[in-house]
């Protein structure tokens, strides 16, 4: 592989006292991006409090202005942002790395009149997008091209209707259809063929806030998600913290047998990160959740892990960081969507453990982890803000370690290089 190299190279810290810390994260980028698109679609004007300002949350906020739809973050808190839906025109969207704004937006934009051009960043070119852009064709959208650039040309509506797609590459391609399907002249009906859909509860995150705004998602058909045409509700939206970004910080304790605990954590929620607790606690962490207060106290040695990751994909670079530390051989499974994120993590993170004198290698569908004492090294990231962290949390134990381009993280944590530091006591 030839990694994405940043322009200097961050020496991850590693933790010589006990660990024992507090850490308040910002709000959750999968459920800001789903809240600013039903606010942009709404019937009225939303506020959404909490939002996330990363860059992944900018670059919607920046293409949902570019479209035409009023957008206002409060001067004293950028995290309130209200909403005003207005006709939207021609425009350039840039999707950077995001993939919720390369295949959310899309049928936002062809409710749009005009010619709306799709670029991103270099790497976001090879991700794939034909699956939502072949469905919006079927659903009456006139699109050139078939990955990062491409172009919508809309009419102001989408006919809408039945479609039939392969989803087992992405949740999102669902997602992003039916996020907008109230909006189309015939609703959409949305059915997954193929092997089972990767990351569902993104999907469950999804239908429940569309219920939320107003919008039922008939699901009486097994792989079927049904929409019928009508409004969709303005509502003032309050965004939790993003769990997902938790992970890292809670595996820090997991690693270093010290304790991290996360304020504000919801006592239900659609959010699959949240599901980092009870994979921590298998590999011998503990944990308690008492009055939104979600703390993890590692053990005096990780246990190897067995577990399919199919529906929390996005935790594979954390539990890998964790397996390359832990005592035997782990199988993370349900993965090889994963070779299509923002980089093939599989071949990622099993060149970067291996560089560190890790024994990690590639399965048809995940990975398979021998611990092996590791040595410090440079861990590229590849322009993965997820990669970043698992660098980042190998180097809390072992010395050494160099993480470049640590600035990927903004994708969706604006300061992580701070937070990480504050949480071990360094400023």
């Amino acid at each position: 592989m030839n990694p994405t190299s940043g322009r200097s190279v961050w020496q991850a810290p590693t933790l010589t006292t006990g660990l024992d810390a507090r850490v308040d994260l910002p709000g959750s980028k999968s459920i800001t991006n789903r809240a600013l698109i039903l606010a942009a679609l709404a019937d009225g004007v939303s506020t959404v409090t909490g939002t996330l300002r990363s860059r992944d949350t900018d670059l919607m906020l920046d293409a949902l202005s570019a479209l035409g739809i009023g957008v206002d973050a409060d001067i004293d808190d950028p995290t309130r942002v209200t909403i005003t839906p207005a006709a939207m025109h021609d425009a350039d969207v840039d999707c950077g790395l995001a993939g919720t704004v390369m295949r959310f937006l899309p049928p936002v934009a062809a409710l749009a009149t005009g010619t709306v051009h799709f670029d991103g960043d270099e790497q976001a070119r090879s991700r794939p997008l034909h699956t939502i852009l072949n469905a919006l064709r079927g659903l009456g959208v006139d699109i050139d091209g078939d990955g990062l650039p491409f172009t919508v040309t809309a009419s102001g509506s989408v006919p809408g209707g039945e479609v039939t797609i392969d989803a087992s590459a992405s949740s999102q391609f669902v997602s992003g259809l039916l996020l907008s399907g109230a909006r189309f002249d015939d609703g959409v009906v949305v059915r997954h063929s193929g092997r089972p859909v990767p990351s569902m509860p993104h999907i469950e995150m999804t239908v429940d806030m569309l219920a939320t705004a107003g919008v039922v998602v008939d699901r009486t058909e097994a792989d079927t998600w049904c929409i019928a045409a009508g409004p969709i509700a303005a509502v003032d939206w309050s965004i939790e913290p993003d769990l997902s970004n938790a992970g890292a910080f809670l595996a820090a304790a997991a690693a270093t047998g010290g304790t991290v605990s996360v304020p504000r954590w919801p006592a239900s929620t659609t959010q699959p990160g949240a599901q980092i607790v009870d994979l921590l606690v298998q590999m011998g962490a503990t944990a308690t959740l008492t009055d939104g207060l979600c703390s993890v106290t590692g053990p005096a040695s990780l246990r190897p892990l067995t577990a399919d990751l199919r529906a929390v994909g996005e935790l594979t670079p954390t539990i890998a960081a964790l397996c390359a530390l832990a005592d035997g051989e782990s199988v993370l499974s349900g993965i090889g969507h994963l070779r299509g994120h923002e980089t093939d993590r599989l071949a990622a993170l099993s060149t970067e453990i291996n560089r560190l004198g890790g024994d990690c290698t590639e399965t048809a569908d995940g990975l398979r982890i021998v611990g092996r004492p590791l040595h410090g090294g440079v861990w590229h990231s590849y322009a993965d803000h997820r990669m970043a962290t698992a660098g980042a949390l190998i180097g809390l134990v072992v010395e050494g370690v160099g993480v470049d381009d640590i600035a990927t993280t903004s994708k969706t944590l604006p300061d992580f290089p701070g937070m990480w530091s504050a949480m071990i006591g360094e400023q």
